[in-house]
């Protein structure tokens, strides 16, 4: 990560911190009221291939202790009233705020990953985790909906990390790839722009 691109995370952070806190009290209350404790869900993912941290979010499911690989139809039945709210607005994803100033994730890169995709896919991660990864992206915002389709469709735990593995892994990545060669602060202003209107810079709509 450039200096330039860690100060406009820095001040990117605490100027959004700034704005968000009392939207933070507020849905740490009404998860602590509607469905307890924890509050937060952390996650151990991946900032370079042989990098772990622990990836904060507001707790979107009901708890499992089995619970492994990406989401998809197998878990919906897990996802609490408060989390399916959360989540079609990705306010979930605010307590990342805390991993951009320890420096974990950047605002724009790519999503960090899972330890069991890094290690089944060493090669292409050791390129894509090249760059610091993101609380938003290119791949997250080309890729995400047609993600969450394909992943809903799916009813076992198997079949999800078949789906995922084969469909939404290659072309995540190379989406990575062109961002890493592309990179900059512009960019990446850019590409937090469309995360909030959910709408890439270029397209029209139909």
């Amino acid at each position: 990560m450039t200096p330039l691109k860690r100060l406009f995370d820095l001040a990117s952070a605490i100027v959004l911190t700034a704005v968000l806190w009392p939207v933070v009290i507020w849905i740490t209350l009404l998860i602590l009221i509607r469905d307890g404790r924890p509050v937060f869900y952390v996650a151990e993912r991946m900032k370079a291939p042989d990098q772990p941290f622990g990836l904060i979010k507001f707790r979107t499911m009901s708890n499992d202790p089995g619970d492994r690989g990406v989401s998809g139809g197998d878990k919906t039945s897990r996802i609490t009233r408060t989390g399916r709210w959360l989540r079609r607005y990705r306010l979930d994803e605010v307590p990342q705020l805390w991993n951009v100033f320890r420096g974990d994730i950047s605002f724009v890169g790519p999503r960090p990953p899972l330890r069991r995709y890094v290690e089944m896919f060493p090669e292409l991660y050791a390129e894509v985790l090249k760059s610091r990864p993101g609380i938003t992206g290119m791949a997250t915002l080309m890729v995400h909906a047609r993600e969450d389709r394909l992943l809903s469709q799916c009813t076992s735990p198997d079949e999800t990390e078949a789906v995922y593995v084969r469909r939404c892994v290659p072309i995540k990545a190379r989406i990575d790839l062109i961002y890493a060669r592309h990179s900059n602060v512009c960019l990446d202003f850019t590409l937090m722009c469309a995360s909030v209107t959910r709408r890439m810079p270029g397209r029209r709509r139909r």
